[in-house]
């Protein structure tokens, strides 16, 4: 066992990485568990391991169950009695319940024993967090004395508050900062993060080390990307994003305090390559975590299930993925060549089914019914419906999880079919804007994403990318007969979504003001179908769902 009078001005601490899953505490027992074996034929000290890593993040009402508390709190004893071997110490999270209530804490574990427990002061209770739905904030810590050293564990959200958490913790004697995390992926939010971390060391002059969790957990999906930060607030080492590792670290205390100089520095990806790779990672363990062998998806020769398929091989493999082409009388022979080429490039299997006869026999069954009315969008409707009872029938009878691809530009207008092409059990693209669509799809077509196991080169066909994009639900039918332009009609929808614009301030922006009132107005009453679409991937700070809570019910218009 190190001497803790080794420890004074040497500390290696490895930051663990890991992919926990909600509710599997066996599993993520055993996550902890090679990690630490893992640290210690490394050196190591301390594991610090992240936010509620026993529980899985989030656990949501899970922890409202006695069963699962208790199951969480005999994990983290038995992985405490690990640490009686004299190795690596651990700091886990794990849900904490007492007389008082329950609360986001962290155990800090050695000699065999739970040496101290801290818990989450500022409860994060916005976009895609409630925690104070089921969670008490926690007292004011201290710093907890670990082998000599005084460690400050704020936890997640006590380092992006307003609470004075870090503060607290510099001015009871804390030496440096560990943050345990499980902070969701968007769209630059490295940046972010890396701003509230140096906030920190600017006011409390104290290292901080941000362990963020990894991994997809139905629509978030965690990035990794841990760091550090030394007291004069130089980087001490950046790891990867979307890759499960473990860092071994060595500190060292200077003048200014401690020192970290051998932490490495892994390459973060551009924004595309992000997105897409987040799409990729959250789809994988939605579909792996749920126990699902393969998918299955409709391949149409448009843009969105391109992409989708793209996405499907690189996350599962070419053997885990099925597409089917589902023709009607409208459908081009553009479309029956482009999705065939797609499929033969991404190496998948791939079959047409038509429809012809099945669309006949709804309407032939419906004909008494709607008897003097004239053809429109009921009938264009049914095209969608019997594609998706197809998708639905080869889901049944193969157990393959159907994957639905509507962008977020159709999920916000309502340009999607109930029963129809909305069917499916995840959508990797649900997040991502029909322009975003577009530009991921160059982005794949020139890059190979690290960890993808599709082929390289390009995957999309060029026509795919390059005709107007069409339902093909009548002749001679494109998007653009409904809909404004994507450029035009995306940016609007960011003004309303992401960005809670009024109409008059989108107007100033350029736009005609009669396109945005009935964008907006189809961004109302589409709410009724969104709450009843799949889960997907969340890439954008507002996602429908977790982040953007709307009434069904709803008169309200900006005029």
């Amino acid at each position: 066992m190190t001497e803790i009078a080794d420890l004074k001005n040497t500390f290696r601490i490895a930051i663990g990485q890991f992919n926990p899953t909600v509710g599997d505490i066996k599993g993520n027992l055993a996550k902890a568990r090679e990690a630490r074996a893992d640290a210690a034929r490394q050196g190591a000290d301390l594991l610090l391991m992240t936010e509620l890593f026993i529980a899985g993040y989030p656990p949501e009402d899970l922890v409202l169950k006695p069963a699962f508390m208790r199951a969480c709190k005999a994990a983290v004893e038995s992985l405490a009695e690990d640490t009686a071997d004299g190795g690596p110490g651990i700091i886990i999270g794990f849900p904490r319940e007492d007389e008082t209530g329950r609360y986001n804490s962290i155990a800090v574990l050695d000699q065999g024993r739970i040496v101290a427990v801290r818990d989450k002061v500022d409860l994060p209770n916005y976009s895609e967090f409630d925690e104070k739905r089921v969670f008490r904030a926690g007292a004011m810590p201290g710093p907890v004395n670990f082998r000599g050293v005084r460690l400050g564990i704020p936890i997640c959200e006590d380092i992006w508050g307003e609470l004075g958490v870090c503060e607290t913790l510099a001015e009871s004697g804390a030496e440096m900062l560990l943050v345990p995390n499980g902070s969701p992926y968007y769209r630059n939010k490295m940046d972010i993060r890396h701003q509230i971390a140096l906030k920190h060391v600017l006011e409390t002059g104290l290292p901080i080390i941000y362990a963020n969790q990894l991994g997809g957990q139905d629509e978030l999906v965690f990035d990794g990307a841990s760091f550090a930060f030394n007291p004069d607030k130089s980087m001490a080492f950046q790891m990867s994003q979307f890759e499960e590792t473990l860092n071994v670290t060595t500190w060292t205390r200077e003048a200014d305090g401690w020192t970290c100089r051998d932490g490495g520095m892994s390459r973060l990806p551009d924004d595309q390559e992000a997105d897409y790779r987040a799409c990729m990672l959250g789809f994988r363990d939605y579909v792996n975590k749920n126990g699902f062998r393969n998918v299955v998806l409709g391949l149409s020769g448009g843009i969105d299930s391109a992409i989708c398929a793209a996405i499907a091989v690189d996350a599962l493999g070419e053997e885990r993925v099925r597409c089917i082409m589902m023709p009607y009388r409208y459908t081009s022979r553009d479309s029956l060549v482009d999705a065939e080429a797609c499929a033969r490039a991404l190496g998948c299997r791939y079959e047409i089914v038509p429809i012809e006869e099945p669309v006949k026999g709804f309407l032939s069954a419906l004909s008494e019914v709607f008897e003097g009315t004239e053809e429109g969008i009921t009938e264009e409707n049914l095209q969608s419906r019997a594609r998706g009872t197809i998708l639905m029938a080869v889901s049944n009878k193969f157990g393959s999880m159907v994957v639905t691809t509507g962008n977020k530009s159709e999920m916000s207008v309502g340009y999607c079919t109930l029963y129809g092409d909305m069917n499916g059990g995840f959508n990797p693209i649900k997040d991502l804007y029909k322009m975003q669509v577009y530009a991921l799809s160059r982005w794949r077509n020139a890059h190979l994403p690290p960890g993808a196991l599709g082929p390289g080169g390009e995957v999309i066909p060029k026509n795919i990318i390059d005709k107007a994009p069409s339902a093909e639900l009548r002749p001679n039918q494109t998007d653009q007969d409904s809909l404004p332009p994507y450029p035009v009609l995306d940016d609007i929808l960011e003004c309303l979504v992401e960005k809670e614009m009024s109409v008059e301030e989108i107007v100033a922006r350029g736009h005609d003001v009669a396109t945005v009132h009935r964008v907006e107005h189809l961004l109302y009453i589409a709410e009724y179908k969104r709450r009843q679409s799949a889960p997907g991937v969340k890439i954008t700070r507002k996602n429908f769902g977790r982040d953007r809570r709307y009434p069904i019910t709803n008169r309200f218009r900006d005029r």
